[in-house]
């Protein structure tokens, strides 16, 4: 039975929320093997005169190494 590890990380981008998820997965994907799932713990937007700059996700990535 395999055992499965967790990381979480903070994706960005000015794009919007699906944006920033898709970015996560994507560098998440570049360094780790075997994602399984991920789970969105958090989202946030850094905010510049009055205006969203950037959305912000946190993510917790399931893999199996």
């Amino acid at each position: 039975m395999p055992i499965g590890r967790v990381t979480e990380i903070t994706a960005t981008s000015p794009r919007g929320i699906e944006a920033a998820l898709r970015e996560g997965l994507r560098r998440a994907s570049r360094t780790l093997r075997g994602i399984t799932a991920a789970e969105v713990t958090g989202i946030r937007v850094a905010v510049e005169q009055g205006r969203i700059r950037e959305y912000r996700v946190t993510l917790k990535i399931t893999f199996i190494p």
